[in-house]
């Protein structure tokens, strides 16, 4: 009789069987969760690492409501929870679909020149980029605030301040109520807007309470 046919070699050979099959699915859940379970374009481990929802379909969400929606985030390699992923002051989605400076959300001086691509003014028409939408953007105070003294970060370089420390020259009066160019006009005034419609919110914080409509581009 051929070993092959004897009755141990069947029942080893239907317990292999079984026990590759079990393997296998037992493998398949971890195999999903590099997958896209929702099929909206960003894999599932990319929507859990930023906190989105991989079994709802978001890509054409804007979490951080800087005008790059999620799917926009993930192709350009951008954080979809802060609008300014390099924080050169100039936010992600401006960046990516001004025409008139489109420059690298990933990369804070895109020219090499020394000057942050917020700083720079493209269009030479006196306002520099990371401006540019103070005018129609529903809501200025959504800026980042890192050390919540009032002043965007932003804006922070421009007066000589920190974004990471509040009292930059610990003299006891927050960046905010300071006022660098003594024009009579405290720092966290400077860059205020009329028609701005969350004046006094918070910069930078969570209280997104739908107020505002949020146009995305």
């Amino acid at each position: 009789m051929s070993l092959l046919n004897t009755p141990t070699f069947k029942l080893l050979s239907t317990t292999s069987a079984l026990a590759v099959a079990g393997l296998l699915t037992l493998s398949s859940p971890a195999s999903a969760s590099g997958g896209d379970a929702d099929h909206d374009g960003m894999p599932n481990r990319w929507e859990v690492a930023h906190h989105l929802d991989p079994h709802r379909a978001n890509a054409r969400g804007d979490a951080d409501r800087d005008g790059l929606r999620n799917l926009g985030e993930f192709k350009r390699g951008t954080d979809p929870r802060d609008e300014d992923t390099d924080g050169d002051g100039d936010d992600d989605g401006d960046e990516v679909h001004d025409g008139s400076h489109s420059t690298d959300p990933t990369d804070s001086d895109t020219d090499d020149d020394g000057t942050p691509d917020g700083d720079e003014d493209a269009d030479h028409d006196g306002t520099d980029n990371e401006d540019e939408d103070d005018a129609t953007e529903p809501c200025t105070a959504d800026d980042d605030d890192a050390d919540h003294d009032g002043v965007s970060d932003e804006d922070e370089n421009e007066d000589g301040t920190s974004p990471s420390d509040s009292d930059s020259d610990d003299d006891g009066t927050d960046d905010g109520a300071e006022d660098s160019d003594d024009d009579g006009t405290d720092n966290a005034s400077e860059d205020d807007h009329q028609g701005d419609d969350c004046q006094g919110d918070d910069h930078g914080g969570d209280d997104r309470s739908g107020i505002v409509t949020y146009v995305v581009r």
